[in-house]
């Protein structure tokens, strides 16, 4: 339900006018004045504002640089074309003369409304292809992907709460941008939130918004990303990095349906359908007091759940001929092909950093390569030919596979342990497609100690500006 503010200072014009848009299931504030418009409503909190040109005090006009980026509909005296005309030139997205008929007004708001919608949409969309997702689409015709696939199509034409899960890389954000395009809500944004890349004293202010003053800083009100969400979807990446705090408020936001910004002590109705994704086990989380059980339960209605690359079979190869094939056309290198080694390789290796690490590995081949065939040496990665040692990147390394059945961490350990003695940090992150912070923080959290300094590796623990 769309949320207009109707400024107008003639009270029988502005009742009848009130009347008329809630009966068409619109919520309406009122103001008398530009003046009573500023000092009781918060133009955000609107979808449109309609204003007569002519008030006490200050003209109409005056509203349609102060609630931007909210559209102003001009209300103008019939034959005053010049009023019109000027308000157009200010920024007005419409004008209307009175007397107007109802249904010109009905059809002059939906019009608007739906313009701001889609201009919305198409902005979401933008920073989607800024992004540069591995594949266009979701490629995958194995058993556990074409199993995604129906469960998108059953769940996303619904406004029920979805749990992706998946290990780091799997496609996650991709999944919950088909809930979202395959859904009623698709014509609204789609707001995503990754709560691992937020700081945590941020992450409340962010999601929910603050009124002014409600602490240092705090400049002016703002809106937070759930009610940007407001009609469309809110995706939230890694959710199990949510503080407890801001737990609380996503869980009254899933009971109650309406958020309350930091310092406000009203609370704002919200229409918005929640997708959460999460490389962690949050119901173990939960067990161990690390997330909220009665979140977990609401976020926990329907899961998804995202199989890694290594368990994808023939996938692989389908993936990566797709990448190639639109890495080596942004690349401007030509048409490039895998040879039949590099085929079996990638069928080989466990790909602990899944589609992004097979995205990784086909642009350093598609660099490297010097004809039109990549060869396994191209992609540095670990893969075992004849039963001998392979090598990769001019170094030897142990072709000994990890045992089967092994979660990503226990991969990394293993890992790890095999090949620190012969490997820098550097050369240790580039094989399993992380950043040498993360290699130390694992290496931290799994109590891994560095066994030797190498060559142009000073032994330091990373910071955040680690190449």
């Amino acid at each position: 339900m769309s949320n207009i503010l109707l400024v107008e200072d003639e009270a029988l014009i502005r009742s009848s006018l009130k009347r008329l848009l809630e009966r068409n299931h619109y919520r309406v504030s009122e103001a008398g004045s530009v003046a009573d418009a500023c000092e009781r409503h918060n133009f955000e909190d609107f979808d449109l504002v309609i204003t007569d040109v002519r008030l006490p005090g200050e003209q109409g006009t005056e509203l349609i640089a102060r609630a931007k980026p909210t559209p102003v509909l001009i209300m103008t005296s019939f034959g005053n074309l010049k009023s019109a005309v000027e308000a157009m030139k200010l920024g007005a997205v419409d004008y209307i003369s009175k007397p107007f008929d109802h249904d010109e007004m009905l059809m002059a708001i939906e019009r608007i409304l739906r313009e701001k919608n889609l201009k919305a949409q198409n902005e979401a969309l933008k920073q989607t292809i800024a992004r540069e997702y591995p594949t266009s689409g979701m490629i995958g015709s194995c058993a556990a992907m074409q199993d995604v696939f129906n469960r998108i199509r059953k769940v996303a034409p619904l406004a029920t709460t979805v749990l992706i899960r998946g290990e780091s890389g799997t496609g996650k954000e991709l999944v919950a941008r088909a809930l979202h395009e395959q859904s009623p809500r698709a014509v609204g944004p789609m707001i995503s939130v990754n709560c691992a890349a937020i700081p945590e004293t941020l992450i409340e202010s962010e999601l929910f918004g603050h009124e002014k003053g409600s602490f240092t800083g705090a400049q002016a009100n703002r809106k937070g990303l759930v009610e940007a969400a407001d009609g469309g979807t809110l995706f939230l990446d890694e959710i199990g990095e949510l503080p407890q705090e801001a737990q609380a408020r996503l869980l009254r936001l899933l009971q109650e349906k309406e958020v309350r910004r930091i310092g406000s002590t009203q609370s704002k109705r919200i229409d918005v359908r929640l997708v959460a994704a999460t490389h962690r086990n949050l119901k173990q989380l939960a067990s161990e007091g690390r997330f909220r059980e009665d979140l977990y339960y609401r976020l926990h209605v329907v899961e998804l759940m995202l199989p890694p690359l290594r368990d994808r079979g023939s996938d692989i190869l389908e993936l990566a001929e797709t990448l190639l094939e639109r890495i080596a056309a942004r690349l401007g290198v030509g048409e490039l092909h895998f040879g039949a080694e590099a085929r079996q390789a990638m069928l080989n290796y466990p790909w602990p950093g899944n589609v992004r690490e097979l995205e990784n590995a086909i642009e350093r081949a598609a660099i490297l390569c010097e004809s039109d065939e990549i060869q396994p040496d191209h992609l540095a990665i670990d893969y075992v030919r004849q039963g001998v040692p392979t090598q990769t990147g001019g170094r030897t390394v142990s072709a000994s596979e990890p045992p089967t059945g092994l979660s990503l961490e226990d991969y990394f350990q293993h890992f790890v342990l095999e090949h620190q003695d012969h490997m820098s940090e550097t050369e240790l992150a580039q094989k399993l497609g992380i950043s040498r912070k993360s290699l130390w923080e694992r290496r931290q959290r799994l109590g891994i100690p560095r066994r030797r300094t190498h060559e142009g590796d000073n032994g330091s623990e990373p910071d955040g500006s680690v190449p």
